[in-house]
């Protein structure tokens, strides 16, 4: 009989973080450059490694593909500035150095969204002749 078991502490620290960066993100972080964009900013995840050392920081924008290249800048930018915070809202040993990664599997599913959308909508029209 196998015992499950909870999270694994990496995946608690990692949801601490995605936690902990979404909140700073939106109300602390006051970069002129991205600030209008941040509220348009949703972390998806964070993947720390084994040792702590470093975190990917998955994160997606609904404010367009025209802002993406401005926002990837003003996240890397800001990470010291984020991490230090990290540091003073957490209680680990080691606050990893983060990076930021963006998620476009949003998009994706928008995008096939529409596609089964249309689908559906194709179906009808045969359907009704």
């Amino acid at each position: 009989m196998a015992i499950q078991r909870g999270f694994a502490r990496s995946d608690r620290v990692a949801e601490q973080l995605r936690r902990e960066l979404a909140d700073l993100l939106r109300f602390h972080l006051k970069d002129p450059r991205i600030a209008s964009l941040l509220a348009l900013v949703t972390v998806t995840d964070v993947e720390v490694t084994v040792d702590y050392a470093h975190a990917k920081v998955f994160y997606t924008s609904l404010a367009g593909a025209e802002s993406k290249d401005v926002l990837a800048e003003g996240l890397k930018r800001s990470a010291g500035f984020l991490r230090r915070e990290l540091g003073r809202r957490l209680r680990i040993h080691q606050i990893p150095e983060l990076h930021f990664v963006y998620d476009a599997s949003v998009e994706r599913g928008t995008y096939l969204s529409g596609l089964i959308d249309e689908a559906v909508k194709s179906d009808k029209k045969l359907d009704n002749n």
